[in-house]
């Protein structure tokens, strides 16, 4: 069996921190007036801010499913491994996603664009976060999976404004339960998510899974937590709102609200510590061991209760030692866990070989969730900055009095905006920014751009040929330009041996399917009368070579400790590029271009522009 370690922990929590004051700002005020239960639960759960994901016209601003994305995404961030195309097994918990059908992991799976792999939904309440856990945790430890994720997203705040409590008959004319009134001013959004793998992090530090204990009582106790039924409803007791003869009538009865049995509740804590103790006898938990005691206390109040049950069991872990974020978080239920631990691992609390004991009582229909990690590593992680510039268009010199060429001017700026903006998001690039960028990474890139360095002169060259003898200064500018490049190829072949390549697998290389696209549409154009508009390629592959060239050479030469030379080509075109835009300067200012080649050209530039993003999206597809 493979030993199992969370490598990364990430959160996303929707918006700034809401005080108490402003909590029905944005829940909003049922039938215009304010609670009367909210300052006496407030005062007993003592949190002080929480998010959430709609407005103040109680507008959802993310779905669940993008929350639960933007943690894994946060979490795959964080990982020092580049791992989006590892994956192969997410979980995912949640107590309400956003459609009753399908499972809440296919909706994040989706957000998350992740390559095809097995998903599993867990749905509960606050263990069903745990449930995930223990899921990816037994499919690495049994060598069935490499890389998995699990991840936890509440949304709770939506089913709790006032328009939804206004519309039920059965509130009209009285405030809602306690039951109710009580979980709007407990509840609020957010998500977190693990990495689970079978090695620690190469940088930093990671957590070993000791072992999970998830255990249920429903067969004890009857519902605590619910939505879906009214105890009291003529229907029955275990009537579910699928019963009722239509959903209105469900709705109407307040079957579907969220609601808490207070006379239940207080079993919680005892049942967690029931289990505590249970885990100390068993040998599984040594109290005196224990370094931080992550406790999920849904209100402070249950902290009290749970410290107290410990104390007359003679087993109480100092008080020190416990760590929350409820205050400052909120109660974000299956996700707490999550944003638990993601602050505490990613906000220096921890050191190597101290012991993490996590607890998770679950009141829907009582679950206890155990978890013992041991912090293993080094302290000393260095994360590289994320290295994104803001986009910035090249400098293109042009006659500022004439307006076609400064509508021309300004729309390729604007093209070129965008087109740096999604650049930054194609993967191979986004591993260079994050300093993931590995040599392999290197390597293949130059595999796929060589067969574009060959066309790029061919294509110039088949231009030049096809415009007319009266436009020779255009026709010599494109010749001159392919004169220049014609090869460059060679340098990024003695790039790619430097760095140990075989030159035969460079040379055997083909075009990927972007490639493909990029060169057909670029012989395309050039096989056409006066195909001068192929100014507009020129601006995005010689703006490459100004704008990114040196900024990708330097950064590929830093991150894998190459010198110069094995990235000459890069910072060669850097160079290089820059003359070519003093010759795409006079093409602009020339006296042909009119307003209707102006827009052919800003045309050209932005097909190029997406054909190029898809060449370094679809590297190594062949």
């Amino acid at each position: 069996m493979n030993a199992v370690y969370i490598t990364s922990i990430g959160k996303f929590l929707p918006g700034s921190p809401i005080d108490n004051d402003e909590m029905e700002a944005y829940l909003g005020r049922i039938g215009g007036k304010s609670s009367k239960a909210m300052r006496r639960i407030l005062d007993q759960n003592k949190i002080q801010y929480r998010h959430y994901a709609i407005d103040k016209e109680q507008q959802s601003l993310y779905s669940n499913a993008e929350m639960a994305a933007g943690a894994i995404r946060d979490a795959l961030e964080r990982n020092h491994a580049d791992l989006v195309n590892q994956v192969d097994f997410l979980a995912v918990g949640t107590t309400q996603g956003d459609l009753l059908v399908p499972g809440f992991a296919s909706m994040v799976h989706a957000e998350t664009g992740l390559p095809v792999m097995e998903i599993a939904t867990h749905h509960g309440v606050c263990g069903s976060g745990m449930q995930a856990i223990k899921n990816a945790y037994l499919q690495v430890q049994s060598g069935e999976k490499k890389a998995a994720i699990s991840c936890a997203s509440e949304f709770p705040s939506r089913v709790f404004k006032h328009t939804r409590f206004e519309a039920q008959a059965k509130f009209m004319d009285r405030p809602i339960p306690f039951d109710t009134d009580f979980l709007r001013f407990m509840l609020s959004d957010g998500a977190g998510a693990a990495v689970l793998q079978h090695q620690p992090s190469d940088q930093g530090l990671s957590l070993r899974i000791e072992w999970i204990d998830n255990q249920s009582y429903a067969n004890l106790y009857d519902t605590c937590m619910y939505a879906g039924m009214n105890k009291d409803s003529t229907y029955g007791k275990q009537a579910s709102w699928l019963d009722y003869a239509s959903i209105h009538e469900a709705a109407d009865e307040g079957a579907i609200n969220l609601k808490q049995d207070i006379r239940l509740v207080d079993e919680m804590p005892k049942v967690g510590v029931k289990r505590f103790f249970e885990l100390v006898d068993e040998g599984r938990v040594d109290p005196s061991a224990i370094d931080w005691m992550v406790c999920h206390y849904s209100s402070h109040y249950f902290r009290d209760e749970i410290f107290r049950l410990m104390q007359l069991g003679g087993m109480t872990i100092p008080e020190d030692r416990w760590f929350t974020n409820l205050y400052t978080k909120g109660n974000t239920g299956a996700a707490s866990i999550y944003i638990m631990l993601e602050e505490l691992l990613n906000e220096g609390y921890l050191k190597p070989g101290e012991q993490v004991l996590c607890m998770v009582p679950e009141s829907g229909r009582f679950q206890t969730s155990y978890m013992l990690l041991t912090v293993v590593g080094s302290d000393n992680r260095t994360t590289a900055p994320y290295m994104e510039r803001q986009p910035e268009a090249p400098a293109l010199a042009f006659d500022s009095s004439d307006s076609v060429q400064a509508y021309l001017v300004r729309r390729l700026v604007n093209v070129w905006i965008d087109f740096e903006q999604k650049l930054a998001h194609v993967p191979i690039i986004h591993k260079l920014y994050s300093g993931k960028f590995t040599l392999e990474d290197y390597m293949l890139l130059m595999e796929n751009i060589r067969q574009q360095v060959i066309d790029g002169s061919q294509w110039i060259a088949r231009a030049a040929s096809y415009i007319a003898i009266e436009h020779i200064e255009l026709r010599s500018m494109f010749i001159a330009h392919a004169r220049d490049e014609h090869r460059d190829f060679q340098i990024l072949e003695r790039n790619y041996v430097s760095v140990g390549g075989d030159l035969a697998v460079i040379q055997a290389g083909e075009k990927n399917i972007g490639s493909e696209a990029l060169s057909a549409y670029l012989f395309q154009r050039a096989s056409r009368e006066n195909p001068v508009d192929l100014m507009g390629a020129m601006w995005i592959i010689e703006g490459l070579g100004c704008r990114m060239a040196r900024y990708w050479g330097e950064a590929i030469r830093d991150q894998l400790r190459l010198n110069d030379d094995q990235v000459s080509f890069l910072l060669y075109h850097s160079d290089s590029d820059e003359k070519h835009f003093e010759r795409l300067e006079a093409g602009i200012q020339h006296p042909m271009l009119t307003m209707e080649l102006a827009e052919r050209i800003i045309k050209t530039a932005k097909t190029t522009a997406r054909l190029y993003l898809l060449q370094l999206e679809e590297l190594g597809n062949l």
